[in-house]
């Protein structure tokens, strides 16, 4: 009797359930990802790897790997594009860039219903799936959605407003692991060009 009250409860939490419990509970998080950009036709445009950490609220960085190494730091003021390829680094202001991005959905330190109208969607490939549009009519992108599985986050689907997805499967996923004091902070190689709003 008590396995099948505990499946019961199990099988009734939402993907609502899980994305609040995800900014809820989650102050640092780390995974490996993939990512895949379809055109509006479904053909893929490119495809990348690497190795995403967070720690809420407001700082992140992505470390692409492949296909060729670039770098995307924010420390919680300035967020930092650096391409090794081309040895250049661009710095902006981290509010401008992300204000109303996917990137604050999950760094915020607000809860995704006061930005996003939020929809349950079916269950599928063993996944809780939800989908999230902005509020705001004049967001880049058309709507948001997340997936998740037993261990948390597994994937992020990004719609822009030229119907354009970009896809992040998560794997190898840590919550709340410990982190390296300096692992926001970026200290731009020497000879690379910096372009932008340089502190």
């Amino acid at each position: 009797m008590m396995m099948g009250l505990s499946f019961s409860l199990l099988a009734a939490e939402t993907a609502t359930d899980k994305l609040n419990n995800f900014v809820k509970t989650v102050e640092t998080f780390q995974a490996r990802f993939t990512q895949t950009v379809l055109d509006p036709h479904g053909q893929v445009l490119e495809k990348a790897s690497g190795l995403f950490i967070l720690e809420r609220p407001g700082k992140f960085r992505w470390d692409y790997k492949e296909p060729y190494p670039q770098y995307i730091i924010a420390d919680g003021q300035k967020i930092w594009f650096y391409d090794v390829d081309l040895e250049q680094v661009t710095v902006k202001s981290q509010v401008d860039v992300l204000a109303d991005t996917p990137a604050s959905l999950l760094s915020g330190d607000t809860m995704p219903e006061d930005k996003y109208l939020l929809t349950n969607l079916p269950s599928k490939d063993g996944l809780l799936w939800i989908e999230l549009v902005p509020k705001d009519v004049e967001s880049n992108f058309q709507s948001i959605t997340l997936a998740f599985d037993q261990h948390g986050l597994n994937q992020m689907i990004m719609k822009d407003s030229f119907d354009q997805q970009t896809r992040l499967v998560f794997s190898q996923t840590v919550k709340n692991p410990k982190l390296a004091n300096n692992v926001f902070v970026f200290t731009a190689p020497k000879g690379v060009d910096i372009v932008g709003d340089v502190p």
